[in-house]
């Protein structure tokens, strides 16, 4: 029998509840470990909290505390997980009113975030000493991710029948569930379902290597995979030929600055890494953006002094 819920129970007992009810089997596993991380805030900030005693000032109060521990995104991500359920919450009578209604969102200054690749020359060094042998091994991998700028995930996933050598093509159409170990999984988005030129190098090494594999099992699982095993790996491997140490995001990274530098639009870029928007891919890369416009600036400069 379901128990009815009153407006004196706990806003923390409402909201695990509500997240067994409502997101538990609808949303990715990976987001609903972050709903029930906001729910261990909540414990924490406000444990004996009731719902008929949430008002605005209150959950302001919630926000503000946790802001003090988090960045301004993180802080925004925590306020969108509470909304839902405090709004269903206001439209069951058990809150009065919406009281995130105007919220405030403050946070920590974020950290300088700067992010890791390889120059070409680097790059080149790399994947020079990886050990390219007859059957798969982590090189391979790190080959692939560097030659496609796919995420970890994506990369765990591709099968043998992802592959379309002869019109040098690579189909991004999943994801591989390397933290809990439950399989394929959809992509991140509807962008990262995509497909990837691949150079003809690549084509002869990969159709050699899977000829022989089963056509719709995942090329590089045999047993239980970490991300933190391929990273370690990659370390390894970077050090033993003198170039910065990345990790294997790092390898994307380095994908996608190589083609900006390279002098591919940011379009293609966005849409050969599977990102939502262009957005995200000015956002992420915007050092390198800057970098080019001001090279830009220059060639624009001596283009002009030309003139006269």
């Amino acid at each position: 029998m379901i128990k009815a819920i009153k407006n004196t129970d706990l806003f923390c007992d409402y909201y695990e509840n509500w997240i067994k009810v409502y997101k538990e089997g609808a949303v990715r596993e990976i987001t609903l470990q972050k709903y029930k991380m906001t729910l261990s805030w909540i414990k924490k900030i406000v444990p004996s909290l009731q719902l008929n005693n949430m008002n605005r000032i209150v959950y302001q109060q919630i926000l503000n505390e946790y802001a003090l521990y988090h960045e301004r995104q993180t802080t925004m991500d925590f306020h969108h997980q509470l909304k839902g359920a405090i709004l269903d919450a206001v439209d069951e009578g058990l809150i009065e009113r919406d009281p995130t209604r105007k919220a405030i969102i403050k946070g920590i200054n974020p950290k300088a975030k700067k992010i890791k690749y390889l120059n070409q020359f680097e790059l080149h060094k790399l994947l020079t000493s990886l050990e390219l042998k007859s059957k798969v091994n982590w090189d391979y991998l790190i080959l692939l991710i560097a030659k496609t700028g796919m995420r970890f995930s994506e990369a765990l996933a591709i099968t043998p029948d992802d592959f379309d050598f002869l019109h040098q093509t690579l189909s991004i159409s999943k994801t591989w569930d390397y933290k809990s170990n439950k399989g394929f999984l959809p992509t991140k988005n509807k962008s990262s379902v995509r497909k990837i030129q691949i150079d003809w190098q690549t084509v002869i090494q990969f159709s050699e290597l899977v000829k022989e594999l089963p056509k719709d099992k995942p090329i590089f699982i045999k047993n239980k995979i970490y991300n933190s095993t391929i990273n370690d790996f990659l370390s390894r491997l970077c050090k033993k030929c003198g170039v910065s140490e990345i990790t294997v995001h790092g390898l994307r990274h380095t994908h996608a600055s190589l083609l900006l530098f390279a002098g591919v639009s940011i379009g293609s870029v966005a849409r050969r890494l599977g990102h939502a928007s262009m957005n995200t891919t000015q956002k992420t890369y915007l050092h390198i953006i800057q970098e080019l416009e001001n090279q830009d600036v220059d060639l624009i400069m001596r283009s002009l002094s030309t003139l006269l």
